[in-house]
């Protein structure tokens, strides 16, 4: 320990996080999902990306190019659209189940289908974590360490405070680091593939049930594909 006092460093991007990266997530999201085979959707081919991509324009229109505005509708419908792209990602993963034991199942779309029922899986919610942690983005640019809500996930940034100067520097304590949506989009990603969280420890239990929710629909949806594949090659 260096023996100094808890520093409350002011947030590194008092403007706001940049808009694009979360944005393009989404329409990535949108689009992945519009190219389900019919079998695999809910509802309509349009009515899921419709109201999604509805619900994003309108965040847009919110904050255009820095995430530095929010209304109690704006926070609403942030996560809601992470909300709608969990579910009905879940509901196509049911869907691919019936489908695969169903009679002659069409394998090769199958298999691309639950490829990209798993990546929906990581951007939806890798959405829900950037938005509920310490107050969601715009709280957490806007208002000072002392003054965030309660953390639900610790980052390595968050203990790097003892460590060597290099790495130091980039502490949360030290600078002011906080975490963007490409930060939780590793965090999403590397839970939907080792099933479990690795170096970002979930600290609520919305957190944990959130990851454990996450992590088991990806093993679930590798196991699926697994057992179609090794069935398709014995047939």
């Amino acid at each position: 320990m260096t023996g100094k006092e808890p520093a409350d460093a002011e947030p590194k991007n008092r403007t706001g996080e940049n808009r694009l990266p979360p944005a393009a997530a989404v329409v990535v999201a949108i689009v992945v999902y519009a190219l389900l085979p019919s079998s695999l959707l809910l509802t309509g081919r349009l009515l899921t990306p419709i109201v999604e991509a509805l619900l994003l324009i309108a965040l847009i229109a919110t904050n255009p190019r820095r995430m530095n505005r929010e209304t109690r509708w704006s926070r609403g419908a942030s996560i809601a659209l992470a909300a709608i792209m969990i579910l009905t990602n879940l509901a196509s993963l049911g869907l691919l189940v019936s489908a695969i034991t169903g009679s002659k199942p069409d394998g090769a779309r199958l298999l691309v289908a639950a490829v990209q029922i798993w990546g929906t899986n990581v951007i939806g919610f890798a959405l829900m974590y950037w938005e509920i942690d310490r107050g969601g983005p715009v709280v957490r640019a806007r208002r000072k360490r002392s003054d965030l809500p309660l953390a639900d996930w610790r980052f390595s940034q968050d203990e790097d405070r003892d460590t060597v100067i290099e790495v130091q520097r980039g502490s949360s304590e030290t600078s002011g680091w906080l975490p963007t949506f490409v930060d939780y989009l590793y965090v999403s990603l590397t839970n939907s593939s080792a099933f479990s969280p690795t170096d970002t420890m979930p600290l609520s239990p919305r957190a944990k049930l959130l990851m454990g929710t996450q992590a088991s629909t990806a093993l679930f949806t590798s196991l699926v594909l697994v057992a179609f594949a090794v069935s398709s090659l014995g047939g």
